[in-house]
Protein backbone atom coordinates (compact mmCIF):
# COMPACT_ATOMS: atom_id res chain seq x y z
CA UNK A 1 0.00 0.00 0.00
CA UNK A 2 1.19 3.50 -0.82
CA UNK A 3 2.45 5.69 2.06
CA UNK A 4 1.84 9.43 1.67
CA UNK A 5 3.49 12.15 3.77
CA UNK A 6 0.95 14.58 5.24
CA UNK A 7 0.86 17.49 7.66
CA UNK A 8 -1.88 18.62 10.07
CA UNK A 9 -2.02 22.16 11.51
CA UNK A 10 -3.58 23.10 14.82
CA UNK A 11 -3.71 26.90 14.62
CA UNK A 12 -4.31 27.95 18.22
CA UNK A 13 -5.27 31.32 19.70
CA UNK A 14 -6.95 32.17 23.01
CA UNK A 15 -7.81 28.54 23.80
CA UNK A 16 -9.41 27.96 20.39
CA UNK A 17 -8.35 26.19 17.21
CA UNK A 18 -9.17 26.95 13.55
CA UNK A 19 -11.62 24.49 11.96
CA UNK A 20 -13.44 24.52 8.64
CA UNK A 21 -16.13 22.92 6.55
CA UNK A 22 -16.10 22.76 2.77
CA UNK A 23 -18.61 25.30 1.57
CA UNK A 24 -19.72 24.62 -1.96
CA UNK A 25 -18.60 21.23 -3.25
CA UNK A 26 -21.27 18.56 -2.78
CA UNK A 27 -18.79 15.69 -2.61
CA UNK A 28 -16.58 17.59 -0.17
CA UNK A 29 -19.53 18.54 2.02
CA UNK A 30 -19.46 14.97 3.30
CA UNK A 31 -15.92 15.57 4.59
CA UNK A 32 -17.11 16.98 7.90
CA UNK A 33 -15.36 19.47 10.15
CA UNK A 34 -11.59 19.55 9.62
CA UNK A 35 -8.40 21.41 10.48
CA UNK A 36 -5.92 22.64 7.85
CA UNK A 37 -3.92 19.73 6.47
CA UNK A 38 -2.34 18.52 3.26
CA UNK A 39 0.32 16.65 1.37
CA UNK A 40 4.06 17.15 1.73
CA UNK A 41 5.49 17.91 -1.73
CA UNK A 42 8.61 16.07 -2.99
CA UNK A 43 11.70 17.64 -1.42
CA UNK A 44 9.63 19.72 1.00
CA UNK A 45 10.26 19.62 4.74
CA UNK A 46 7.18 18.87 6.87
CA UNK A 47 7.58 22.16 8.80
CA UNK A 48 7.53 24.08 5.50
CA UNK A 49 4.58 22.04 4.22
CA UNK A 50 2.44 22.74 7.31
CA UNK A 51 2.98 26.50 7.01
CA UNK A 52 2.20 26.39 3.27
CA UNK A 53 -0.93 24.26 3.67
CA UNK A 54 -2.21 26.30 6.62
CA UNK A 55 -1.85 29.53 4.65
CA UNK A 56 -3.37 28.06 1.46
CA UNK A 57 -6.43 26.80 3.32
CA UNK A 58 -6.99 29.73 5.71
CA UNK A 59 -5.53 32.80 4.00
CA UNK A 60 -4.18 33.88 7.41
CA UNK A 61 -1.02 35.96 7.27
CA UNK A 62 1.52 35.79 10.08
CA UNK A 63 1.36 32.05 10.73
CA UNK A 64 4.18 30.83 12.95
CA UNK A 65 5.31 27.36 13.95
CA UNK A 66 5.12 26.78 17.72
CA UNK A 67 6.04 23.10 18.05
CA UNK A 68 6.00 19.64 16.57
CA UNK A 69 3.41 17.40 18.23
CA UNK A 70 4.40 14.06 16.74
CA UNK A 71 3.60 11.69 13.93
CA UNK A 72 0.75 9.25 13.41
CA UNK A 73 -0.56 6.98 10.69
CA UNK A 74 -4.05 7.04 9.22
CA UNK A 75 -5.40 4.30 6.96
CA UNK A 76 -7.31 6.27 4.32
CA UNK A 77 -9.15 3.27 2.88
CA UNK A 78 -11.71 2.90 1.44
CA UNK A 79 -11.59 6.47 0.11
CA UNK A 80 -7.93 6.13 -0.95
CA UNK A 81 -5.68 3.09 -1.14
CA UNK A 82 -3.01 4.70 1.01
CA UNK A 83 -1.69 5.15 4.51
CA UNK A 84 -1.22 8.80 5.46
CA UNK A 85 1.88 9.40 7.57
CA UNK A 86 0.80 12.58 9.34
CA UNK A 87 3.05 15.11 11.04
CA UNK A 88 1.12 17.24 13.55
CA UNK A 89 2.09 20.82 14.43
CA UNK A 90 0.88 23.60 16.68
CA UNK A 91 0.84 26.98 14.93
CA UNK A 92 0.05 30.52 16.08
CA UNK A 93 -1.06 33.52 14.09
CA UNK A 94 0.75 36.80 14.71
CA UNK A 95 -1.83 39.35 13.67
CA UNK A 96 -3.51 42.09 15.65
CA UNK A 97 -6.93 41.27 14.26
CA UNK A 98 -8.10 37.84 13.20
CA UNK A 99 -11.68 37.25 12.03
CA UNK A 100 -14.06 35.09 14.07
CA UNK A 101 -15.50 33.51 10.91
CA UNK A 102 -14.28 33.84 7.32
CA UNK A 103 -14.15 32.18 3.93
CA UNK A 104 -10.98 31.30 2.04
CA UNK A 105 -10.49 29.69 -1.37
CA UNK A 106 -7.65 27.28 -2.05
CA UNK A 107 -6.48 27.31 -5.64
CA UNK A 108 -3.88 24.57 -5.11
CA UNK A 109 -2.07 23.64 -8.28
CA UNK A 110 -4.47 25.66 -10.46
CA UNK A 111 -5.78 22.52 -12.17
CA UNK A 112 -9.04 22.23 -10.25
CA UNK A 113 -11.67 24.81 -9.40
CA UNK A 114 -10.94 26.76 -6.20
CA UNK A 115 -12.09 24.93 -3.08
CA UNK A 116 -14.11 26.97 -0.60
CA UNK A 117 -13.30 26.75 3.10
CA UNK A 118 -15.74 28.20 5.66
CA UNK A 119 -13.53 28.74 8.71
CA UNK A 120 -14.09 29.62 12.35
CA UNK A 121 -12.51 29.24 15.76
CA UNK A 122 -13.63 26.35 17.97
CA UNK A 123 -12.87 25.93 21.69
CA UNK A 124 -10.13 23.33 22.11
CA UNK A 125 -12.26 21.27 24.49
CA UNK A 126 -14.82 20.76 21.69
CA UNK A 127 -12.38 20.09 18.82
CA UNK A 128 -12.33 16.32 19.31
CA UNK A 129 -15.15 16.22 16.74
CA UNK A 130 -12.90 16.92 13.74
CA UNK A 131 -13.09 14.26 11.01
CA UNK A 132 -10.68 11.66 9.64
CA UNK A 133 -8.67 11.27 12.82
CA UNK A 134 -7.29 14.79 12.51
CA UNK A 135 -7.94 15.37 16.21
CA UNK A 136 -5.68 12.52 17.34
CA UNK A 137 -2.96 14.85 18.66
CA UNK A 138 -5.13 17.62 20.14
CA UNK A 139 -4.47 16.38 23.68
CA UNK A 140 -0.76 17.13 23.23
CA UNK A 141 -1.61 20.85 23.08
CA UNK A 142 -2.17 20.62 26.85
CA UNK A 143 1.28 19.13 27.63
Amino acid sequence: MKRVGKVVAYIVRDGRVVVFAHGDHDTLALAGLQVPAGTIQPGELPEDAVLREAYEETGLAGLRLIRYLGVGEYDARPAHDAVHVRHFYELAVDADEVPECWTAYETGDGVHEPIRFDLHWMPLDQAHVVAFGQGSHLGRLFD
